[in-house]
């Protein structure tokens, strides 16, 4: 697990973009807020009405997903 409930959203969304469809999709588009840059992923949850541990699990699939993508391309074009 990369990402926690105590990172800020921005930072994750930055590190991570494809994160960003998994924000949108519980309906939490704030991460192009100015919020976003100070709030935790469970903050932003709980004043969506999200479970926090459930939305950490999603981004950990989409970033974990995204990782295995660029170690398969690195391994392409060293060849």
């Amino acid at each position: 697990m990369k990402i926690t409930k105590d990172m800020n959203i921005i930072e994750v969304v930055q590190n991570y973009p494809d994160t960003a469809m998994v924000f949108m999709y519980a309906g939490m588009g704030c991460f192009g807020c100015h919020v976003a840059q100070f709030e935790s992923i469970e903050e932003g949850a709980l004043v969506h009405g999200i479970d926090p541990d459930k939305l950490v699990e999603a981004l950990n699939e989409i970033a974990d997903a995204s990782d295995e993508a660029d170690a398969e391309l690195a391994g392409v074009a060293a060849r």
